[in-house]
């Protein structure tokens, strides 16, 4: 197929364009490189400088070619801005996406995959989370993904749009010829190894009074290849798929002291820490129950143990300390 993924220069995006690749489709990569690196983009990949709150920049690759699919993956994603600066969050992730929706219907373009997020749900009330659970989302980022979702199943109704959402949980490690480089960087993982190779930086721990084993955070980490996995199954089935939602994580949690841990076991440092008040917005526990994706989607993770997970991130890391420059 010929697929238009939005945002593919940031981390999962550049992968799941990757593994797009690997399957025979052809790629055009629309990015306004806000977050995203141009450097993510492979050379195999046409890309597209511009910004889904532009109506124009949509139409100039929807109305020159012929999209099958769409994978909608822009959104502005900082967990600590989506409390101070909400507008920002909606614009873009709610009016923008909106954007993307009625340019495809503009041209007849019929199938989207998004990707959602597991911060819909909030404060669990119950571990493992199930697409079931109440949605009731803690901060600006959460809600947009919502609203978008709830958007998507109205478009679905009335126009005839076949979707698929996938809700990953924390997304992690590299493949081997892309990795993880936000600017600023807030995901643990890319921040325990910069630790390990500049040892005057320590890893910052947001909260350790959480009602948890240990007192930090515990998260579900899913490897980035098993979520652009995830992304390619959606697309070979989404014609034959109830339009609904998908959970993608391991099923089981570590807290932000054992990736700390097993990110020292990896790399041979020793990684300081420095301990700091909780994150507005930040729930205590998230874990997936995948088994919907499993059973329907046909999806395996390959990176279920979290060693592997940090290993890949960390090979990335050497051969790019600095990221993409």
């Amino acid at each position: 197929m010929n697929v238009l993924v939005t945002g593919a220069a940031g981390y999962v995006g550049s992968v799941v364009s990757e593994e797009l690749l690997r399957k025979g489709h052809e790629v055009i990569i629309l990015d306004n490189l806000q977050q995203g690196h141009q450097k993510a983009v492979l050379p195999e990949i046409e890309f597209v400088l511009g910004d889904i709150c532009c109506i124009q920049a949509l139409e100039g690759i929807l109305g020159r070619t012929k999209i099958d699919a769409v994978m909608h993956m822009a959104a502005e994603t900082v967990v600590e801005y989506s409390i101070s600066d909400p507008r920002r969050y909606f614009h873009n992730n709610v009016i923008g996406g909106i954007n993307v929706l009625d340019t495809m219907l503009k041209h007849d373009v019929y199938k989207i995959i998004f990707s959602s997020s597991a911060s819909v749900y909030g404060e669990p009330e119950s571990v493992p989370i199930t697409e079931e659970h109440p949605k009731l989302p803690v901060n600006s980022y959460g809600e947009s993904k919502l609203m978008y979702e709830r958007i998507l199943d109205w478009y679905g109704k009335a126009y005839g749009i076949k979707l698929v959402s996938l809700r990953y949980f924390n997304a992690a490690g590299a493949s081997r010829r892309l990795g993880e480089d936000h600017h600023p960087e807030t995901h643990l993982i890319p921040n325990v190894l910069t630790a390990a190779l500049d040892k005057n930086t320590p890893v910052s721990v947001f909260g350790t009074d959480y009602p948890t084993k240990d007192g930090s955070c515990i998260r579900d980490y899913i490897h980035v290849i098993d979520v652009a996995q995830a992304h390619c199954l959606a697309l070979e089935k989404i014609e034959t798929l109830e339009n609904r939602a998908y959970n993608l994580g391991n099923g089981q949690g570590f807290s932000v002291l054992e990736i700390i841990n097993v990110a020292r076991e990896v790399t041979g440092a020793d990684i300081p820490i420095r301990e700091l008040p909780r994150r507005p917005g930040d729930p205590a526990v998230l874990v997936a129950d995948s088994n919907r994706a499993k059973s329907e989607l046909g999806w395996t993770p390959q990176f279920a143990e979290i060693g592997n997970i940090v290993e890949t991130a960390w090979d990335w890391r050497k051969e790019h300390p600095r990221g993409y420059g």
